[in-house]
């Protein structure tokens, strides 16, 4: 299997000009009736190759860890990321194979946060601090190595636990304001994830995967604290809040078709359909809510999926020529 990147390379390499692999990405455009940029695709898996050695690998650290816990904890921790980055050598920077090289960042930062919390708990206001700083450090300093492109996410997730876990030491009272601050941190992780975006509008190289993964941490960041503040996970059913959670998806679905991501609404399609069956169990169709909410909305979302490019054009060239220079071209 060969993407974007690999093409990339091969133009740099002289094997290939650049001008036959535009024509390439053109003729698989016609094709397949869309551009690249419009599937969104992101490495996540080459082959069941890909499946048999992150299973390899989690045998490999998990019994590691198990055996070396009955010692000590840290040493424990110690050596699984030891041998996550070790693996990684292998795998991520040799080998270039995609769900390995998600796996083993996780398996680094995590153990590295869980060699913090042996140290020093996180259920204390410092060991939160130092738990989420180093989780950053971590990811910092395994990005510069291996370059995996949700490390930056991960990276950025860190920092925002960094942010809570400073306001919470700093003011007692942070609970009371906590959905606000996730909510400004989620705005600003999108804003983050559109610069990666808006450096690469044809999505063709790295650059589109780190925005993706930005872009799927900033979602819940943002809907989230949103539609809890209506308390509808909490029963509240209200015509005015249902009404609220219709034109927020409504927005958001706009945003989504904008930018041609399609995560903001999926994030948020749970609190929507919530929203609405409890909406139609007050006016009569109970015991149906659910089914006939999921049934409107699949056709809806399909029905949006078959004429996503032509839905897309018609919004963006309506757009300011400034903001339409970083979003990904419409066909």
């Amino acid at each position: 299997m060969y993407n974007d990147e690999d093409l990339n390379a091969a133009v740099k390499e002289g094997i290939f000009s650049a001008s036959a692999v535009e024509a390439f990405r053109h003729q698989v455009a016609s094709v397949k009736g869309s551009s690249a940029a419009d599937e969104e695709h992101f490495k996540l898996i080459g082959g069941f190759n890909d499946i048999f050695i992150v299973i390899a690998c989690g045998l490999l650290l998990f019994s590691s860890f198990s055996v070396l816990e009955a010692v000590d904890t840290s040493l424990g921790y110690l050596v699984f990321a030891l041998l996550s980055w070790g693996l990684a050598e292998f795998f991520v920077l040799k080998r270039k194979m995609a769900l390995p090289a998600i796996m083993l960042l996780i398996a680094f930062v995590g153990s590295i946060a869980g060699l913090s919390d042996s140290l020093l708990s996180i259920q204390t206001e410092l060991g939160a601090i130092l738990a989420a700083t180093l989780s950053v450090v971590a990811a910092f300093i395994h990005w510069q190595r291996f370059s995996v492109p949700i490390t930056v996410a991960v990276a950025v997730a860190g920092a925002v636990g960094l942010v809570i876990s400073s306001l919470g030491a700093v003011f007692p009272e942070m609970d009371n304001w906590l959905s606000p601050v996730l909510f400004v941190c989620g705005l600003l992780v999108f804003a983050f994830a559109m610069q990666w975006d808006s450096a690469d509008t044809t999505r063709v190289n790295y650059r589109s995967d780190v925005a993706f993964w930005c872009h799927l941490l900033s979602a819940p960041l943002i809907i989230h604290p949103v539609f809890t503040g209506l308390d509808i996970l909490n029963g509240e059913h209200g015509l005015w809040n249902m009404a609220l959670v219709i034109l927020l998806y409504l927005l958001l679905t706009f945003v989504s078709i904008c930018i041609d991501r399609r995560v903001l609404m999926v994030s948020s399609l749970i609190y929507v359909i919530y929203a609405l069956s409890g909406l139609i169990d007050r006016y009569g169709m109970v015991g149906s809510s659910f089914a006939f909410t999921g049934v409107l909305m699949g056709a809806m979302l399909l029905l949006l999926s078959a004429y996503w490019h032509r839905v897309r054009t018609q919004l963006v060239t309506h757009l300011p020529d400034s903001m339409q220079a970083s979003l990904p071209k419409v066909k």
